[in-house]
This record gives structure tokens, sequence and C-alpha cells, in this order.
């Protein structure tokens, strides 16, 4: 059985870091693009950074650009989403996904939530 399974939530000061990590069963993460989604409380779910499987392209969302990492360690199976300068913003359930559409641009995982399975999230709490 698929299973995504995201970690490294937690409660952090305002600039403060975080380390997500996203672990994949029954899957071989790099043949898959993976994505980092969030929602927030009383808000829409958000894509904010999606990996290629093909080329290792990557996209992040206004929101989170020049902040946030996107990155793989495939002998580990496990995609990290490196999270700074954290705001009180970033709050929210964090999820990871893999997809395994054809993409024209990896953009599109994000924009359009093509995700094929989801984990079921880790809350990230920034507050001082």
């Amino acid at each position: 059985q698929v299973q995504l399974v995201e970690s490294g939530g937690g409660l952090v000061q305002p600039g403060g870091s975080l380390r997500l990590s996203c672990a994949a069963s029954a899957l071989t993460l790099d043949y898959y693009h993976i994505g980092w989604f969030r929602q927030a409380p009383g808000k829409e779910r958000e894509g904010i950074s999606c990996i290629s499987s093909s080329d290792g392209s990557t996209y992040y969302a206004d929101s989170v650009k020049g902040r946030f990492t996107i990155s793989r360690d495939n002998a580990k199976n496990t995609v990290y989403l490196q999270m700074n300068s954290l705001q009180p913003e970033d709050t929210a359930v964090y999820y990871c996904a893999a997809s395994t559409h054809t993409l024209s641009t990896i953009r599109a995982m994000c924009v359009l939530h093509l995700g094929s399975f989801w984990g079921k999230g880790t809350v990230v709490t920034v507050s001082s």
C-alpha cells in the first residue's frame, strides 16, 4: 500500500527554521514528481514547491520563494522542504504529494494540485 508520511513539523518562533520530510512506502519517489502543499486555517490549499522527476527542475510559489528549498535524497527515498525565515503566515498543515501525471512544466503540479498520492500532513505553527 502506497503511503507518504510527512514529519518535521512543530512550533517555531518567527525567523526560525524547520525541515520537513516526506518519506514513502511502496513507492520510489525519484520516479515521481513531488510537491509540497499547505493549507492554513480558513484558507484554500496552496501548492508551494514542486520538483520534477525528469530533470530536477523546481517551482516555488511567490509566498515562499527565496526562503524554502525542496530537495530529494533518493537513497533515503525521501523529499525534504527546508523552510527558513518562517513567519506567522506560514502556519499551516503541510502535505506532500507524488504525481504520476505527465506535466509540461513542474509548475503545473503545484498550481493545479496534480497529486496522485497524498500524505496526511504535518502541522507547522509559527508563533512567538
